[in-house]
């Protein structure tokens, strides 16, 4: 297995809390764990290191890192500026074969939403984006992208907000209602929520509390971000960046009542980072 493997696969296990925050990663257990030697091992920490997900202590070597409360905000701006600019640029660069896929994967994810299969959407919703970032024609920001959404899908539960029902009403009207050309606007209302993020950080996930919004106002928030994701790519199809970039920005900003801290982290940014996946935004 090389290197670049061992660190998807230790990344993975990260990801999904098979290595707990602040658990030691010891290489020779890591090493017998994917069958291979110390070498590859070693390198995949290092690279998960620069990554933000392991970090060195002294006296204890690798571990799991825990970022702060206001790291994990942190990560939620990240999206909110590189989001739009990737589905811009996509509308500028993209493929006939992006096209086909996306549009494939808004079919799939429709249906899916429709009938109630929601564990199948978190593969489709990764795949959605990995190929919009792609579609991007950059790679170092389909690479910024990519990185930003595992951390966010490390450090966050995304769950349906209590009073779902109203929110998706509101959610499905103002997919089709953001005007052409509103990019700034959008983003100038965008702002403040980003600032009060920052100084404000985002409630700790609660066991169950996604059950309280019920399966009915669950599946109606998926439908109604894949209908977000089908008038992305529809402006993308048409070639008008500042339209992507707008629906991108309004859906990103809605998505922000779903999103959970796992486990609240120390306030004042330690050297340490968090664990697993839910339902996504």
């Amino acid at each position: 297995m090389p290197a670049h493997a061992v660190c998807d696969a230790i990344r993975d296990d990260i990801v999904s809390g098979v290595h707990p925050p602040g658990g030691r990663l010891t290489e020779e257990l890591l090493a017998r764990r994917h069958g291979v030697s110390r070498v590859p091992v070693r390198e995949a920490l290092r690279t998960l290191e620069s990554e933000g997900f392991v970090t060195t202590r002294r006296h204890a070597g690798a571990c799991v890192a825990q970022p702060s409360e206001r790291e994990a905000a942190d990560l939620l701006d990240i999206r909110a500026l590189l989001e739009p600019l990737g589905a811009a640029r996509a509308a500028q660069r993209r493929t006939e074969a992006h096209l086909k896929v996306l549009r494939g994967l808004v079919r799939l994810g429709r249906e899916r939403a429709r009938h109630g299969r929601l564990g199948d959407l978190g593969a489709l919703e990764g795949w959605f984006h990995e190929t919009l970032a792609q579609a991007s024609g950059s790679p170092g920001l389909a690479a910024l992208l990519t990185q930003t959404r595992r951390k966010l899908a490390w450090v966050y539960a995304v769950e349906v907000p209590a009073g779902a029902a109203v929110a998706v009403r509101e959610r499905a009207a103002a997919a089709v209602r953001v005007p052409a050309g509103a990019g700034a606007a959008v983003r100038a209302q965008a702002a403040p929520a980003v600032r009060a993020r920052a100084g404000h950080p985002v409630r700790p996930a609660r066991a169950g509390a996604g059950a309280e919004a019920g399966p009915a106002a669950a599946t109606a928030w998926a439908m109604a971000s894949w209908a977000e994701r089908g008038a992305i790519v529809d402006a993308v199809a048409r070639g008008d960046a500042e339209r992507a970039r707008t629906l991108t920005a309004a859906h990103v900003e809605r998505s922000l009542a779903a999103y959970r801290l796992r486990r609240p982290g120390p306030v004042n940014g330690a050297k340490q980072t968090v664990d697993a996946v839910g339902i996504r935004a």
